[in-house]
């Protein structure tokens, strides 16, 4: 039955006379009135051929259109270059300066959080370390007092830096932290001669809090941080953006932990030399550096939208609920995860079990254990370059499973090194572990930047900060009792085995995850 009568339907160009007369209307408009028309007329019941007819000229011009818009203005086309897509490595990461901004951030935040420790302890010696006392149970509180709020609140912080914007976390919490170091020789000047308090010195006591403030500012630091890299990079730049955090903060473990004792002695006899004060140079160094990273960051651009504070917020506890269950839902992630988990437990008993190897090693003493760990370190750093430059081209759950069979061959060379007393033995495994380390590393914590969605950026990463900081904790009050009770090398090999038991498992998971959802 035709639907073309004009009782029905009047022709189209009647329609368009009974219009008044008119300015010509753009281009973009008066398609979209077409559009319209073309809806109405098989509404009304108009022939399919002639609604075809009509679909078909209104899609060409909308080409047009399109092609004439992208000749006058080539960034509007949505297609990026084939050019930007194919560019790897680490120059097209090093143009972005936003990720420079935040890298060069990094650089001085994490010296001065290395360097803190180092003159907390010095000044432990000099003011409140009795002649012949041991320092260790000093220096045990302080470390107490940096890790307590990393447990206590990493997932929360996380909570707080997902309702902020990150800039402005990044920024205020190195500055408080440069403020909270600044003000250090007068709290201590303000203490000094003060009663002890249930037999800790004042001073002390003021030393633990400033301590607990400054590693509480640093839980929010560090999933924000975590969180503005992929704001700032391109997703195809995240690995090579992760390869050169990675470097950086294994570069200013070293740096920092190395060359931090004469800086700080350094920087105390030259302000001496000015007469300001004998101990004042190494709290200069340190506020400064935390300054001069809050400086840094200011133009680090991350094009978020200013924080809305009308909007009612859900309770902290539903929030941390809800990240809970995020990890849950996604195997990626948690799988990720999990890897990050070992690693770092792997790690941190490393860092126990050196000193018992530097011990046994001939020619190292106990004290030289430090040199182990620049090993591992420089391992980590040399396997995060290989990463940046190279590294998208591999899948990144095939990168770990490779990284943590790698961790378990060196591991169980470590151990036959250990057990021969070979040193140069020692030291190649310990390289190899670190390079091998960086391949499960680096690809997991791109993995969970990638996969998590930018509202849930903060509680991810302040939930793996809390993981993080927990397998940190275990390993550091049980290696050295299974040391004692197995010895050396079968710790090794113990460590090992989770190595490759871990990689293995958690890479199944995914690819049996990935299979169902596909």
């Amino acid at each position: 039955m035709s639907a073309t009568s004009p009782q029905s339907d009047p022709p189209r160009a009647e329609v368009h006379k009974t219009q008044p007369a008119a300015q010509p209307l753009p281009l973009k408009k008066r398609l979209a009135e077409e559009v319209d028309d073309l809806a109405e007329l098989m509404l009304h019941g108009a022939g399919h051929e002639q609604a075809a007819i009509e679909a078909a000229r209104i899609a060409k011009e909308q080409e047009q259109q399109n092609q004439a818009a992208q000749d006058q203005d080539p960034s509007q086309n949505p297609i990026e270059p084939v050019k930007v897509a194919d560019e790897t490595g680490f120059w097209p990461v090093l143009q972005n300066r936003n990720f420079l901004a935040l890298w060069s951030g990094q650089v001085f935040s994490q010296l001065a959080d290395k360097v803190y420790l180092i003159a907390a302890i010095s000044i432990v010696a000099a003011r409140f370390q009795e002649p012949g006392q041991a320092i260790s149970g000093w220096v045990s509180a302080i470390t107490i007092a940096f890790t307590i709020p990393a447990v206590l609140f990493g997932s929360l912080a996380g909570i707080y830096v997902d309702r902020w914007q990150k800039q402005t976390v990044l920024v205020v919490t190195n500055v408080v932290r440069g403020l909270l170091v600044l003000a250090l020789p007068l709290v201590l000047a303000l203490t000094a001669g003060g009663p002890d308090v249930m037999g800790i010195p004042i001073g002390f006591g003021a030393l633990l809090a400033m301590t607990f403030c400054v590693s509480t500012l640093t839980q929010y630091f560090a999933p924000a941080e975590q969180a503005a890299i992929p704001l700032i990079v391109q997703p195809q730049h995240l690995l090579s953006a992760n390869s050169l955090y990675t470097t950086t903060m294994m570069a200013s473990t070293i740096v920092g932990f190395a060359v931090g004792e004469p800086l700080l002695a350094i920087a105390n006899q030259l302000v001496a030399g000015w007469g300001w004060g004998a101990d004042l140079g190494q709290e200069l160094v340190i506020g400064g550096s935390y300054a001069i990273a809050g400086g840094l960051l200011l133009w680090m651009k991350t094009g978020e939208s200013p924080t809305d504070h009308t909007i009612e917020r859900p309770h902290v506890l539903q929030d941390l609920r809800d990240g809970l269950r995020y990890l849950f839902d996604r195997p990626l992630i948690r799988n990720a995860l999990i890897q990050l988990t070992i690693l770092f437990s792997i790690f941190a008993a490393l860092a126990v079990l050196a000193v018992r190897i530097a011990e046994v090693i001939p020619g190292m003493k106990a004290s030289q254990f430090g040199l182990l760990l620049a090993a591992g370190s420089a391992g980590l750093g040399l396997g995060a370059l290989l990463l940046g430059q190279f590294g998208n081209q591999w899948p990144y759950q095939r990168s770990s499973l490779l990284g943590s069979v790698g961790m378990g061959l060196a591991l169980v060379g470590m151990a036959i090194a250990t057990a021969g007393l070979s040193l140069w033995g020692v030291v190649s495994a310990i390289v190899s572990l670190g390079a091998a380390a960086a391949f499960v590393g680096i690809p997991m914590q791109t993995t969970i930047q990638r996969e998590t969605p930018e509202e849930m950026r903060g509680k991810v990463f302040g939930l793996q900060n809390n993981a993080v900081n927990v397998a940190l904790s275990l390993p550091l009050a049980l290696s050295s009792v299974a040391e004692s009770y197995w010895g050396l090398p079968t710790v090794l090999l113990l460590l090992a085995v989770l190595a490759i038991a871990g990689g293995g498992a958690t890479w199944y998971i995914s690819v049996t995850s990935s299979a169902r959802s596909t």
